[in-house]
C-alpha cells in the first residue's frame, strides 16, 4: 500500500492525466468516509444531522463538510475526462454516442445496483432515489447534445447554469401543477410520482441544473489541460485561487450564491463552520465555488509530480466506477457484521421494513474512521486488478466500468 509498483500513465508522457486521476482518487477516498459514516455512526444511525452547529463537534463537522468536495469534483472531472477522450483519437460523433448509453446505463446502475445492493439491501420495485451516479448519467445525456455546439456556448451554458440557478430558488415546484415533477427534478428536490407510473415513487436526492451545468464547464476545462506543464500549473492555481477568494466574497456578503444566510455565533469557531455550511441540495454557487476552487489549487499542485504517498490512491481514481458499485456493498455488509456482532441482529440495516434500532446503535467516530481505512485496504486489490485489466485489454465494454 505505502510502494505499489507504478502504473502506466493513461497515456504515454501525460502526466496532467495522472494528476487528474490521481485527485479522482483522493475524493473517491473520501467519499467512502462519508458513507462508511452513514452506516457505522452513532449520530448517522440517530438521523442527526453532523453540520447542525447546535449538536455537532467540530471533528464530526469536518469528517461531514471534507466530503463535500466528492461530488462537484467527481462530476467536474467527468466532463473534463470526456473533452480528453477526444485527444486520443475519438471523434465527436462517437463521444457523443459514448456519452448517451454511459449516461442511460449509469442512471440503470443507479436505479438497480446502487439501490438494491449497495443502500438497502433489498429489491423494492415501488421507491427509487436519484442520488449522485442519476445525476452524472443524466449530465452526461445532456453532454452528448452540448458536445457537437462550439466550445465557447457549452462554456457559456454550463456558467450560466452554475451562477444563475440561485437566482432561481423562489420558484417552487408546488407552483407547476401537473408539472411539478419537473422542476423537482431539475431544481427543488424530494419525492414526487409520475403520472405514466403509478404506485412507483420516486426521490430527488441530486438535482439536475447546477450538475449538468458542472460537467459542461469540466468538458470547457480540458482544453486548458492541453497547454504547456507550466502554464497549464499556473492556470490551474489562478483559476482555483480566483474561485477560493470568489467564495470568501460572496459568502461574507450574504449577497447571493446560498439559499441560507450565515450569521456570526457565540465562538469564532462556530461562526467559521456557519460560513463553511453551504447548501448541497442543490449546489449553491457559494458551495460549488467552495470545493472547485481549493480542488483546482490542488490539481494544479499534484501536476508537477505525483508524491509517493499518494499513489495508492491512482489506482481508485483510473477505475472510479468499479469502486463505487464495490464500495456501498461492501461497507453495508460490514455494517451490518459489526452490528450483529455489538447486538445479535442487524434486521434496522436492510429489507423492506427496517426493525427498531437499539438504544446504543452505532459506533463512535473513531471505530467510524477505523472501519473506513479497513474498507479502504480490502477495495485496494480489486480496483489494482481492474486497473491492470483495462490497461491490458480494450473491449468496448469496459469503458461502461
Amino acid at each position: 500500500m505505502i510502494a505499489p509498483r507504478p502504473l502506466p500513465s493513461n497515456s504515454s508522457g501525460s502526466s496532467r492525466l495522472e494528476s487528474i486521476d490521481l485527485l479522482r482518487g483522493i475524493v473517491m477516498i473520501l467519499m467512502a468516509l462519508d458513507h462508511t459514516r452513514d452506516f457505522f455512526h452513532r449520530g448517522a444511525m440517530l438521523g442527526e444531522d453532523p453540520l447542525d452547529l447546535a449538536v455537532t463537534t467540530p471533528w464530526l463537522f469536518l469528517t461531514r463538510w471534507i466530503t463535500h468536495f466528492c461530488a462537484p469534483v467527481f462530476v467536474f472531472l467527468a466532463g473534463t475526462g470526456a473533452y480528453l477522450s477526444t485527444t486520443r483519437g475519438r471523434t465527436r460523433s462517437e463521444l457523443s454516442w459514448f456519452l448517451l448509453t454511459r449516461g442511460v446505463w449509469l442512471i440503470v446502475l443507479e436505479l438497480t445496483w446502487v439501490r438494491w445492493l449497495g443502500w438497502t439491501f433489498a429489491v423494492n420495485l415501488h421507491e427509487h432515489w436519484l442520488l449522485v451516479i442519476w445525476a452524472i448519467g443524466a449530465s452526461m445525456i445532456v453532454l452528448a447534445g452540448l458536445v457537437h455546439l462550439p466550445a465557447p456556448w457549452i462554456l457559456t451554458f454550463g456558467l450560466a447554469l452554475i451562477v444563475g440557478h440561485n437566482a432561481l430558488d423562489d420558484f417552487h415546484a408546488a407552483s407547476w401543477g401537473n408539472w411539478t415533477w419537473v422542476w423537482q427534478v431539475l431544481h427543488d428536490g424530494g419525492k414526487f410520482q409520475l403520472p405514466i407510473l403509478p404506485g412507483v415513487q420516486l426521490g430527488a436526492g441530486y438535482p439536475l441544473i447546477p450538475w449538468i451545468g458542472v460537467m459542461a464547464v469540466g468538458y470547457s476545462f480540458g482544453e486548458l489541460l492541453e497547454l504547456e506543464s507550466r502554464a497549464r500549473q499556473r492556470w490551474l492555481i489562478f483559476l482555483g485561487s480566483a474561485l477560493t477568494l470568489g467564495f470568501l466574497i460572496l459568502r461574507l456578503s450574504n449577497a447571493y450564491g446560498n439559499p441560507e444566510r450565515w450569521s456570526e455565533l457565540d465562538t469564532p469557531g462556530l461562526s467559521f463552520m456557519a460560513i463553511l455550511s453551504c447548501h448541497k441540495y442543490p449546489p449553491s454557487l457559494c458551495y460549488l465555488m467552495m470545493t472547485l476552487g481549493p480542488a483546482l489549487i490542488l490539481l494544479g499542485a499534484l501536476d508537477r509530480r505525483t508524491p509517493a504517498c499518494l499513489r495508492p490512491a491512482l489506482v481508485f481514481g483510473r477505475v472510479p466506477l468499479f469502486y463505487y458499485l464495490l464500495h456501498l456493498p461492501l461497507i453495508h455488509a460490514l455494517a451490518i457484521a459489526a452490528a450483529l456482532w455489538k447486538h445479535g441482529r442487524a434486521d434496522w440495516l436492510y429489507g423492506l421494513d427496517p426493525g427498531i434500532k437499539p438504544e446504543n446503535v452505532g459506533f463512535s467516530l473513531g471505530v467510524t474512521y477505523a472501519a473506513w481505512i479497513l474498507i479502504i485496504l480490502i477495495l485496494y486489490p480489486a480496483c489494482r486488478w481492474f486497473a491492470d485489466l483495462k490497461r491490458r485489454r480494450r473491449e468496448v465494454w469496459l469503458t461502461y466500468l
